[in-house]
């Protein structure tokens, strides 16, 4: 089993891990219903995307 030969510091384990975060989801205030919506999503209180009914909502 291989075994490393020196401890790994800390910042060494840093610089590593440095990619592993989450990101921020895109959220945007849509004008017509002023609800917030993440993009490339359709709403669904009214059925729109991008400005055009999608969904038939009842």
């Amino acid at each position: 089993m291989a075994v490393p030969f020196r401890r790994t510091s800390k910042t060494a384990k840093r610089k590593r891990r440095t990619h592993k975060k989450l990101s921020v989801p895109a959220i945007t205030l849509d004008e017509k219903s002023g609800n917030y919506v993440m993009g490339h999503r359709i709403d669904k209180k009214t059925g729109m995307y991008k400005g055009k009914q999608v969904l038939d909502v009842k």
